[in-house]
C-alpha cells in the first residue's frame, strides 16, 4: 500500500502529527511532508490545523473512506498471497466469550480449518472476564471478548461492533418502543456478573444515572441460550442480549425487539493477547478471522 496512505490514516486516527510520527517511527517533519504531498497530488486540503491538533476537512473525510477501503483490501491481498506460498504448521489455543463462540465463530472456524489444515486449533469459551484471565495466565494464545473493560498487562485490538437489544417473546401484545423509565419496571433476565454483556448494559445505563440495582431483575443466567429459552417459556419477561444471537428467533418470529428510546447498547468485540509481539501465526489468524467476518 502507498506509504503516504498509511501516514494519512495514522494522522486521522490520532488527530495529531506528533503522535502519528511516534506510531510510524518516523519524524514529525516526515509526516508533514507526506501529508503535504498527498494534498498537492489531489489538489485539496485534507486537514485543518489548529495548534498541535488537526481535524479532517470535508475532503479529508471522503479521502479517509477510500483510504480505509484500500487499507483493508491490501491486508486481504497480502494475507491471501501469503497463504498461497506459506504452509503454516503448529497449534494455537483460542478463547472466546460466550456470544462470540456461539454465534460469531462457528461459520468462521470451518473456513479457518480449511485454510490452515496443518494448524491444530483448540478453543475454550467462557465469559469475557474468564477469557481475559486465561490469556493473562497463558492458558490461551488469543482471546476474543466483549465489552469495554480492560485488564492491565493485556493488549486489545478491534474485531467487530455489536449491538445489544431489549427483547421479549413475540407472543402476546406489547409496545414496540418504550421510555427509559418503563425499562426500570420490566421483569428482566440478565447475564451473570463478569459477562461482557452485563458490563455494556451497566455502562450505558450509567449515562442516564441508572444503576443495575434500579432494574427489576428476576434472575441472572450463565448463557444467552438459557436466557432465550427462558423468554420463550415466560412471555412476560424481557432480556437484553446481542442481536447477533437472535437471527434464528427473529426469522421465525419467536422473539421481538423492543426499542428503548434514548438508549443504545453498542459494544466492540475485541481480540486480546499478552503484551509484546504476536506470533506470525497468531497475526495471520487475526487477519483471517476479520476478513471472514466481514464477508459474512
Amino acid at each position: 500500500m502507498n506509504y503516504r496512505l498509511s501516514v494519512f490514516l495514522a494522522v486521522a486516527k490520532h488527530s495529531n502529527f506528533t503522535k502519528a510520527a511516534k506510531e510510524l517511527h518516523i519524524s514529525q517533519p516526515a509526516v508533514s511532508r507526506h501529508i503535504h504531498e498527498l494534498e498537492t497530488e489531489y489538489g485539496v486540503q485534507l486537514f485543518d490545523r489548529a495548534g498541535a491538533m488537526v481535524s479532517l476537512t470535508q475532503a479529508g473525510i471522503v479521502f479517509l473512506k477510500h483510504a480505509e477501503l484500500i487499507h483493508e483490501n491490501y491486508k486481504s491481498l497480502r494475507l491471501d498471497m501469503n497463504l498461497l506460498v506459506e504452509n503454516f504448521k503448529g497449534s494455537i489455543k483460542l478463547g472466546a466469550s460466550s456470544t462470540i463462540s456461539q454465534y460469531i465463530l462457528p461459520p468462521i472456524m470451518s473456513k479457518l480449518i480449511e485454510r490452515f489444515p496443518d494448524v491444530e486449533i483448540n478453543m475454550i469459551s467462557g465469559n469475557s472476564e474468564q477469557i481475559e484471565q486465561a490469556v493473562a495466565e497463558h492458558h490461551v494464545d488469543l482471546g476474543l471478548v466483549e465489552g469495554g473493560s480492560r485488564t492491565t498487562g493485556l493488549k486489545y485490538s478491534h474485531f467487530a461492533k455489536d449491538e445489544l437489544v431489549l427483547v421479549a417473546s413475540a407472543n402476546g401484545k406489547r409496545k414496540q418502543e418504550i421510555e427509559i423509565e418503563t425499562l426500570k419496571k420490566l421483569p428482566l433476565v440478565l447475564r451473570e456478573s463478569g459477562s461482557g454483556t452485563l458490563d455494556v448494559i451497566d455502562r450505558e445505563l450509567s449515562k442516564h444515572n441508572i444503576k443495575l440495582s434500579d432494574l427489576n431483575v428476576l434472575l441472572r443466567l450463565g448463557s444467552t441460550e438459557s436466557i432465550k429459552s427462558f423468554l420463550l417459556e415466560n412471555s412476560d419477561s424481557y432480556a437484553i442480549i446481542s442481536v447477533a444471537a437472535l437471527r434464528r428467533e427473529l426469522k421465525n418470529n419467536e422473539i421481538m425487539i423492543v426499542d428503548v428510546l434514548g438508549l443504545e447498547f453498542i459494544r466492540e468485540f475485541m481480540f486480546v493477547s499478552t503484551q509484546g509481539a504476536n506470533s506470525d501465526l497468531t497475526d495471520r489468524l487475526i487477519n483471517f478471522i476479520i476478513n471472514a467476518y466481514n464477508k459474512m
